[in-house]
Parts: structure tokens; sequence; C-alpha cells
């Protein structure tokens, strides 16, 4: 694939005010231009711009994804410790008291596997508008 900037010798230098320059950053953070001198070449030659847009609720969903995908890990770490133990135990008391341990992550497990479940039919009703 040739470079399409290979040729590029010529410097432009502009100078911008505060609020222009503000103005000028904020097209180019919206556009999927890689670098600012690409974004200004293609206003200057009138070359299309693609902006990106972004749904604000939909990011608010994938962020709490990212969270509860978190949770239900270290759920899943501690259930894997709690088993790890119960099979090495020697004694009932022992066992007893792990095997309560193990109730307890296990409720924790289904109350996230439920806001999991909600939480996709949130994502579902947004993708369905």
């Amino acid at each position: 694939m040739k470079r399409e900037n290979s040729n590029r010798t010529r410097i432009v230098g502009l100078r911008f005010t505060p609020l222009e320059y503000a103005e000028l950053e904020k097209r180019f953070r919206a556009s999927t231009c890689r670098k600012l001198s690409d974004h200004i070449r293609s206003h200057l030659f009138n070359k299309p711009i693609v902006a990106t847009y972004r749904n604000q609720s939909l990011d608010d969903l994938m962020e709490e994804t990212a969270v509860l995908t978190s949770e239900l890990r270290a759920i899943g770490n501690n259930i894997n410790q709690i088993a790890r133990k119960i099979n090495s135990l020697q004694t009932v008391p022992d066992f007893k008291g792990h095997l309560y341990l193990f109730e307890i992550q296990r409720k924790r497990l289904f109350d996230k596997m439920e806001e999991v479940s909600n939480h996709t039919q949130k994502i579902a009703e947004k993708w369905l508008q």
C-alpha cells in the first residue's frame, strides 16, 4: 500500500485563538481522523469527513457490563478457591464452614446472574429501538 503523504515536504503554520483551537479540536475528536493534520487537510480539500456518533445510553450500558463482568469473575474465583479447599479438607467441622461460605458465594453468583439478565434485556430493548 502506497503511503499517501510520502511527498509532503511543505509546511504551513497556522495560529488560532484558544476558542478557535478548542472548536477545531472538538470537531477533530468527533471525527474518525487519526491525526489533526489529516482532519485539517480533509477540510481544506473538501474531502468527506466521517463523524462518529456516540450514544451515551449505550456507553453507560457497556460500562455497566464491564463492571458486572469483573464482579462475576471475582465471584467465580471465590467459588473455585472454596471448591479447592473443600476437596482438601479432612474434618467435618471444616467442611461445614466452607460449605457455608460456598452457599454465600453461590447466592451472590445467582444475584449477579439476575443482574446480567436484566442488563441484557436493557441492551436488547435499546438495540430494537
